[in-house]
């Protein structure tokens, strides 16, 4: 069996184009026509691989690394072999994913299955309008009056729905769903995300729920990428909106009519309630849980695993379950600490004590 390789290695940089691109500084005798066709972490890296180092848990890899070119801190250079072109930069991992975006543009977006601009067994309503250098793969539904913009690509069995407007240059992956939704330029919705189906509204009571109908829309601005499996709920009297630049992870749930500012971060398994309001700047980590109609300020850190129940000030770092603001959940988890050791303690000395049936 053949072993794939599904990024091929590209024609590659130059040390010299690298140092342009990131801003780094080689050392006087470094080959600046040295030609670097992948990326590797330092143990695992070749003469062709560019390799990074940031950090001093990693820097006895150096040392005997193969790889043609290290981007790294000043601190660390002289330690590169000989052979190695080391390259000095202020963010050596940041410089390093500069470059790798340039090595392979391909993996920045989920990839389509064909090139063909319009797959025979792709179903596009005759209402639709759709704009030249759009890729549809086998499968693909396009809904009544649905219109996609220029170099968007949409893989197998996704389905885009009625009226729906996906921008140019997006990405939207296989057996992903685009109801009611409004999409800008340049947006990712990786593979089984589920976009703009009906929030879960319903008025309890004691002869059965009533299910709350849901008007309202999801609008996903520019650069915004979603991850797979994640759902998007549209909503029930006003628009789910997701700011532009925002990144959601995997497993991702966002309840109706949740505003998200721009340039937010949301870790895998968080959970957004109906009604939310994210500032922005904000950064959920993974599995945080938020109540209905709380917001949080721009700029504010939630830890994982956090379950939010009131508002978080801009700016603020809380955790915790319920979260609170970071220092007291951090001396209060201290002191439970210190109390647990203790009363262990305790218990220890009381089990060392007789007994009335031994003292008498």
């Amino acid at each position: 069996m053949t072993e794939p390789i599904f990024f091929n290695r590209p024609a590659g940089l130059t040390v010299g184009e690298i140092a342009a691109l990131t801003g780094a500084e080689a050392r006087h005798d470094a080959r600046l026509d040295l030609r670097i066709t992948g990326i590797a972490p330092l143990d695992r890296a070749g003469p062709g691989d560019l390799c990074f180092l940031d950090a001093v848990k990693y820097a006895d890899h150096l040392p005997t690394t193969r790889a043609g070119v290290c981007l790294t801190a000043a601190r660390f250079a002289e330690r590169a072999p000989p052979g190695v072109v080391a390259l000095t930069v202020r963010h050596p991992y940041r410089a390093f994913v500069s470059v790798a975006r340039q090595l392979f543009p391909g993996a920045l977006r989920p990839s389509s299955l064909f090139a063909a601009s319009h797959d025979s067994v792709a179903v596009v309503h005759p209402t639709a309008r759709i704009e030249n250098g759009v890729t549809l793969d086998p499968g693909v539904v396009i809904g009544p009056e649905a219109e996609i913009g220029a170099g968007t690509a949409i893989a197998a069995n996704a389905v885009i729905g009625p009226q729906v407007r996906i921008g140019r240059d997006c990405a939207v992956g296989p057996g992903a769903s685009v109801l009611h939704a409004l999409i800008g330029d340049r947006v990712i919705i990786h593979a089984g995300c589920r976009i703009g189906q009906d929030g879960f509204g319903y008025v309890m009571g004691p002869a059965g729920h009533l299910k709350v109908p849901q008007i309202g829309r999801v609008i996903i601005q520019d650069d915004v990428e979603i991850g797979a499996g994640t759902a998007i709920d549209r909503g029930a009297i006003r628009d789910t909106v997701i700011g532009e630049g925002t990144k959601i992870d995997n497993l991702v749930q966002v309840g109706h009519n949740v505003v998200i500012g721009r340039h937010c971060v949301l870790v895998a398994q968080t959970g957004i309630s109906g009604s939310v309001t994210l500032g922005d700047f904000v950064v959920l980590g993974a599995r945080v849980g938020i109540n209905n109609h709380v917001t949080i300020g721009e700029g504010a850190q939630i830890a994982a695993t956090s379950i939010v129940h009131g508002d978080v000030p801009a700016g603020a770092q809380w955790g915790g379950i319920p979260a609170k603001p970071a220092r007291q959940w951090f001396r209060e988890m201290k002191l439970l600490e210190r109390m647990a050791k203790r009363g262990i303690k305790d218990a220890r000395l009381d089990d060392d004590e007789p007994d009335a049936a031994s003292r008498g």
